[in-house]
């Protein structure tokens, strides 16, 4: 049999590092992941190890911790060829140099590598310890959508996982934008929702139960972290695109609503037509039969993107819906997905 493949993941208690922790776990060509948390997360993340036995079995129970803190020789003892980041965006951005030197191959979920523009990235206000080893990292690093960049992950040394808002909105307007039918100078507008867990584990005055119980709000609307993502993606300028992010009072979940004008009159045949063509042989993306409009609960647990959408009687006006698992294909499912066409294995696997 062939050796597996001996991975690591640091942030292993956040919500999307227990998510990988389990999906590698149990898939069948990787070794059980080395868990790893930050120094400044010492005892902290003990306590999250200790209360969840489903990840992490009873070894808390019997003295010995399953998650270690961070070092490179913990890595090279292991002998670790892939790093998942799912870290603060800074501490990607510092630890992803030195990873790479070292001949790790990385897939970060951060957004520390995703973005190629100045303007897209002055969000994140990183200060590099050499600006040029950041700059050609960031031209070399991969945006792991599959569905659009298959061809490139393979031989990737960084792999920039998405961001799960822009995940669930690149992927509904890919097609249509491909084929050249959206009318974009008459705006396009994205009305985004998510489950709570998208904002992270680090509790803050908004995500606390008391302010997410029985309440739907907006936020960072026209700041948006994954604004710079979907324009670049997509080819828009930011006069094109409207997103606003909300927060659902749920737990995980996203669902993307985006409304477009088309160049010209269509029927709804030809919208499905170029959603099945695009995305014909794509695993992990489900096209729903015209005005039968995906759901959260169809997608969250699994790596699905489910998109759907209506056409108004004019042929001109169309409503499209995406629905997904932030923490799935939208964050840990998506960096396995990326993962597995790293090393030449069948995109499903470790995730159905």
């Amino acid at each position: 049999m062939a050796a597996k493949l001996k991975t690591a993941v640091l942030g292993a208690t956040g919500y999307s590092g227990l998510e990988l922790a389990r999906l590698l776990g149990r898939h069948p060509r990787t070794d059980a992941p080395l868990l790893l948390r930050r120094s400044a997360e010492t005892g902290e993340s003990d306590r999250h190890a200790a209360g969840l036995p489903h990840i992490f079995g009873n070894s808390k129970a019997n003295g010995n911790s399953p998650v270690q803190p961070f070092s490179w020789s913990a890595l090279e003892q292991r002998g670790v060829e892939l790093l998942f980041l799912a870290t603060p965006h800074a501490v990607s951005r510092e630890l992803v140099p030195e990873a790479v030197a070292r001949g790790l191959r990385i897939v970060d979920l951060s957004g520390a590598w995703r973005l190629k523009q100045e303007q897209h990235r002055a969000v994140y206000g990183f200060k590099d310890a050499n600006a040029q080893t950041a700059a050609e990292l960031t031209e070399r690093a991969v945006y792991g959508l599959p569905e659009l960049n298959a061809d490139q992950i393979p031989s990737a040394a960084l792999v920039a996982n998405p961001g799960c808002y822009a995940t669930s909105v690149i992927l509904a307007l890919a097609p249509l934008l491909s084929a050249g039918i959206v009318d974009c100078d008459r705006g396009i507008i994205s009305d985004s929702k998510s489950g709570v867990s998208g904002a992270g584990k680090e509790p803050t005055a908004r995500t606390h139960f008391v302010s997410v119980a029985d309440n739907f709000s907006a936020y960072s609307v026209f700041g948006h972290r994954h604004t710079g993502e979907i324009l670049e993606q997509l080819a828009l300028n930011s006069c094109q695109l409207i997103f606003t992010p909300h927060l659902l009072p749920i737990p995980r979940g996203i669902l993307s609503t985006i409304y477009v004008y088309l160049k010209r009159e269509m029927t709804s045949d030809e919208i499905q037509g170029c959603f099945h063509d695009f995305y014909k042989g794509k695993r992990w993306v489900r096209i729903f039969p015209a005005s039968s409009l995906p759901q959260i609960q169809f997608s969250v647990h699994t790596n699905y993107c489910d998109l759907g959408f209506c056409l108004a009687q004019d042929g001109r006006r169309l409503v499209l819906v995406s629905c997904l698992d932030n923490l799935l294909k939208g964050a840990a499912g998506q960096a396995v997905q990326n993962m597995n066409i790293m090393y030449g294995w069948d995109e499903a696997e470790g995730l159905e």
